[in-house]
């Protein structure tokens, strides 16, 4: 799932390309495309038709157009999934085979969703005031990320010492601080000589804070890159793709030298996923013993 920085570039690129424009008509081409809005693609086309994009905004992994006319204004969210892009195109143009969402603008050009695995889609969602942003409801639950003005470090610093759980669990919890996936959990971490396995109460105040500050330091360089693409799966607007997996030093490197001590980077199973550390930079915590019962 595309993490921060690869919706930030695409937020950006549709953003350039989108505000001020008028929607014409909205042709859903798949019914996943459309099954979070609960009132049904024909809703979802009719609201959104003769609206003007007034912005296009993120927290976190989460994206969404603001659209207006004079009766109502809504926020479509786009969940992009595994594999969910959103391209720009002219009117016309070939359509690529995983087309699901089709959107005719004003200015004769289209936005066009693609999702090869289809697990993501559009819905319609009303904006509700949540601190000092307005935000689509279903996303008001979802914490700050580094890059907003509501983040505050030193409480999520206290939120973590409360939590007691392991820190790349922490770092990956949406509701402690939006936006942080595997990658740049591990590139933190790597960065911090921290090992995913702490616990974030055995974590001094001032490491949990080297680590947020290095969350958001990787991920403000992967964003001057466009992000991170391992397949072609994600892409940004023009169907380009990042170049940030040239600077991983931890994510991806397993038996590969570590870029600090020279260790061979290791890689270990992770909540149905991987997590890549150095042996050495990162030591891992000793493991509990578990004493056998006697019955």
């Amino acid at each position: 799932m595309p993490e921060l920085p690869e919706v930030e570039t695409i937020r950006m690129g549709l953003a350039a390309h989108l505000t001020g424009r008028r929607i014409d008509d909205v042709e859903p081409l798949h019914p996943r495309a459309t099954r979070r809005h609960v009132y049904g693609p024909d809703d979802l086309r009719n609201r959104l038709r003769g609206k003007e994009i007034q912005s296009v905004d993120r927290r976190g992994k989460y994206l969404w157009l603001s659209a207006a006319d004079a009766a109502d204004e809504v926020g479509v969210v786009v969940h992009l999934g595994m594999s969910g892009q959103m391209l720009m195109a002219e009117r016309g143009a070939p359509d690529p085979v995983h087309l699901r969402i089709r959107t005719l603008l004003d200015d004769g050009n289209e936005l066009r969703f693609v999702d090869q695995r289809t697990f993501g889609g559009w819905h319609l969602d009303e904006f509700v005031e949540a601190g000092p942003r307005r935000l689509p409801e279903s996303v008001a639950h979802i914490a700050p990320d580094p890059f907003e003005e509501a983040y505050d470090a030193d409480a999520v610093v206290n939120l973590l010492r409360r939590k007691d759980t392991e820190i790349k669990r922490a770092l990956l919890d949406q509701t402690v601080v939006a936006g942080v996936g595997n990658i740049y959990a591990d590139e933190a971490l790597w960065r911090a000589g921290v090992h995913g396995r702490r616990r974030t109460r055995g974590l001094s105040r001032a490491k949990l804070h080297e680590v947020l500050f290095f969350v958001r330091e990787v991920m403000a360089e992967a964003i001057k890159v466009g992000g991170t693409s391992f397949d072609d799966l994600y892409v940004n607007v023009n169907g380009e793709s990042g170049y940030f997996e040239r600077a991983l030093n931890a994510y991806g490197r397993e038996g590969e030298e570590c870029a600090r001590c020279g260790t061979p980077m290791a890689r270990e199973s992770f909540m149905n996923r991987s997590s890549f550390s150095c042996p050495q930079c990162q030591r891992p915590p000793r493991r509990r013993a578990v004493r056998a019962r006697h019955l």
